[in-house]
């Protein structure tokens, strides 16, 4: 049996009636990518060469493609049936468990003490059906996830509630709790709220959240219209339509579709994933709700984020606008993963400070403002900061000044960037390794980059051109932080005790 932390392959005894299937519309919803993905083939094959598609299809070459189509459908919709026949789950107090496989049989295990995040997704053909992707994001590398696609979207937001109950230490009661039985769960500021039972799942019941921020859609677009991937695209156009008017071609007007396809499809993904972007603290976990054609609800437990970056552009600097991105152990990388690990896509330097106080409500100062305005926008030594010498403008002329960390007793932050700027937070507890780069021009200045090793994501600290003295203080003195931390930090069931 081949087993790690946090997901295992294994033939885990579960009984019988505990397994359930996925929807039994999802095989329809599975098999039109299979003809999907032959037209896109086909497509990109032919997009260099119109006068030969168009000879492929003369004559009875149109009926040959349309039952191609046709014949590739059939065979996606029967394997997504079968598949679908093949696949199931169980919940148990400890895991959920995952059988699947036509050919090679496998079955999973997801951990809930490893649980990182739990997400319901709704593409748009999904929503029209009422139905959602559930999604378990565990800690565990590349391939740890676990997706039950697809459920009744009730159902999915059930179960969503019922693992992240289990997860926090929760387990199921021999009888269904009335309201009146119900625990008051705490909320920011120390008043209690009761927690209202759903009727979805017996035994649980859904925690109350308090709403911290919305986006307006206004504001995401006009920050989308002030992105650095509308100036490129810009520029682009100007340089090619004033390179054509010259040579008197349209050659290079067509050259630049497959570069301006792609400018457009990167700022229609930004806006697509921002819309109707809120975000809500509740007892279990941050509640994050996006989309446009794809909708997600996400869900990250308590202490779940290893780091937390606020970056600003320059285009954002007049309206003061921030991104606040998060490293989740689980989301990896890739375009899903940039979606998924947004926790405000443009934020009020206000609201960024409220991004920030959901991953950690106690940066360790008395007076937690003046350090977030002093990470933003502070230069040389403001703030009690740790920066680079004066030497260290021979290889970062622009920035050096701004290039700085500060520890606190509950976090690591660094600042970088005049251009560009961008601000990181790693709580002590989160910190997975630490080191120090030193290349031959920093070592001939007598300066070390000093790096904290987080897991995949967005956010990647490092303070670039420190004093090599200071740098290696740091290392010391951020390792004996980190490890005391971790010693003391709270329980992973965080709900254990409320009910």
């Amino acid at each position: 049996m081949k087993t790690d932390d946090q997901v295992v392959e294994a033939d885990e005894a579960v009984p019988a009636d505990a397994w359930r299937r996925m929807h039994p519309v999802t095989p329809a919803l599975k098999g039109w990518k299979a003809i999907v993905a032959v037209v896109a083939f086909a497509s990109y094959q032919f997009a260099d060469d119109v006068r030969a598609a168009s000879d492929l299809l003369a004559g009875r070459g149109w009926l040959f493609a349309v039952g191609l189509v046709l014949l590739v459908g059939v065979v996606g919709f029967a394997y997504s049936g079968l598949a679908w026949r093949m696949t199931r789950y169980a919940v148990t107090d400890e895991a959920v468990h995952y059988r699947s496989g036509l050919v090679f049989r496998q079955q999973r295990q997801a951990r809930l003490d490893r649980l990182q995040a739990v997400d319901v997704v709704q593409p748009l053909l999904a929503r029209l059906f009422g139905l959602a992707d559930l999604r378990l994001e565990v800690a565990g590398g590349s391939g740890s996830a676990v997706s039950l696609a697809y459920l009744r979207e009730p159902d999915a937001q059930a179960l969503r509630s019922e693992l992240l109950a289990l997860a926090a230490g929760l387990r199921r009661p021999t009888t269904n709790p009335s309201a009146a039985d119900a625990p008051a769960v705490p909320l920011p500021g120390g008043e209690p709220t009761a927690a209202v039972p759903t009727g979805r799942v017996p035994g649980f019941e859904e925690a109350p959240e308090r709403e911290v921020y919305t986006v307006p859609m206004s504001r995401l677009l006009v920050s989308t219209l002030r992105s650095a991937g509308v100036v490129g695209l810009v520029v682009m156009l100007v340089a090619v339509v004033a390179g054509a008017l010259i040579a008197q071609e349209a050659g290079p007007l067509f050259a630049l579709l497959p570069a301006a396809l792609g400018f457009v499809g990167a700022l229609w993904g930004r806006v697509n994933s921002g819309a109707g972007f809120r975000a809500a603290w509740s007892p279990d976990g941050i509640r994050l709700r996006h989309g446009l054609t794809e909708q997600r609800a996400q869900t990250v437990p308590p202490g779940r984020v290893q780091a937390v970056r606020l970056t600003q552009s320059l285009w954002w600097r007049g309206p003061d606008w921030w991104r606040v991105q998060i490293n989740v152990a689980g989301y990896g990388t890739g375009d899903d993963a940039a979606r998924a690990t947004v926790l405000h896509p443009v934020a009020t330097r206000q609201e960024a400070a409220a991004a920030l106080w959901l991953v950690l409500p106690d940066l360790g100062v008395e007076d937690p403002w003046e350090l977030i305005n002093t990470a933003m926008s502070g230069m040389d030594d403001d703030g009690g900061f740790i920066t680079s010498p004066r030497s260290a403008r021979w290889l970062d002329p622009i920035g050096w000044r701004r290039r700085g960390v500060r520890v606190t007793r509950t976090a690591l932050i660094s600042r970088s960037g005049r251009l560009v700027r961008n601000v990181d937070v790693v709580p002590h507890e989160r910190t997975q390794s630490l080191g120090l780069d030193q290349g031959p021009l920093q070592r001939r200045l007598g300066l070390a980059s000093f790096v904290v090793h987080s897991t995949p994501g967005p956010v990647s600290p490092r303070v670039d051109h420190l004093e090599a003295k200071a740098a290696a203080a740091l290392l010391d003195e951020q390792a004996e932080r980190a490890r005391t931390a971790r010693a003391s930090a709270g329980p992973e069931l965080w709900m254990r005790g409320t009910a």
